[in-house]
């Protein structure tokens, strides 16, 4: 984890590149606390209908949360399983103003089903968060969904002492935003085929 009060765009792909020898965190899922959140996509009942590139690229939050830079972006191809994603998250969701902070996560799964398409990852050691996170669309009972499903703990004594009073509220600020964003792009472009 590293924190900074300018932006560190310019610094990402060096970021990356070090992430990319950092092991993921050692966790037992069955530990830790689940969270689910989902929210349903309008105009739209089939899976194959979605025009998803946004959502593998992993443009899951506003950039007010967070901007990323991934592995696969990088070496200019899609995402797999071991790709690295480096995060620059800002506190508070204000890009300009606000302090800035970076740590990794790994791509663990793709999923490309018939019903169900996405992704896990899994935090890398320095993360503010311990756990596996999965981004999924599913299309049940001719409806479209988007969830987002984690298994976490802290990852460090600050999260740990603040989780209840900050990490937690902001999480869950965080992944309804994230949430929202998904639906909104998803929809976007259904209106624009």
């Amino acid at each position: 984890m590293k924190i900074a009060f300018f932006n560190q765009q310019k610094q990402f792909r060096k970021y990356l590149e070090e992430l990319k020898q950092v092991p993921i965190m050692n966790y037992e899922k069955s530990q830790l606390r689940e969270k689910v959140s989902s929210i349903e996509i309008h105009n739209c009942s089939d899976l194959k209908e979605l025009h998803l590139q946004s959502f593998f690229d992993y443009h899951i939050f506003p950039l007010t949360i967070l901007s990323a830079y991934t592995q696969w972006e990088d070496e200019q191809r899609t995402m797999q399983a071991g790709d690295t994603i480096l995060q620059q998250v800002y506190l508070p969701p204000f890009p300009k103003f606000s302090q800035k902070v970076l740590f990794g996560v790994r791509i663990k799964e793709v999923i490309h089903e018939e019903k169900r398409c996405g992704f896990s990852y899994e935090t890398l050691k320095g993360h503010v968060e311990c756990g596996i996170s999965y981004f999924l669309l599913e299309e049940t009972n001719g409806k479209i969904s988007f969830k987002i499903q984690t298994f976490s703990k802290p990852g460090n004594l600050l999260t740990r002492l603040l989780g209840p009073v900050f990490s937690l509220p902001y999480q869950t600020y965080c992944t309804q935003k994230g949430l929202k964003n998904v639906r909104k792009i998803i929809e976007s472009n259904l209106s624009n085929q």
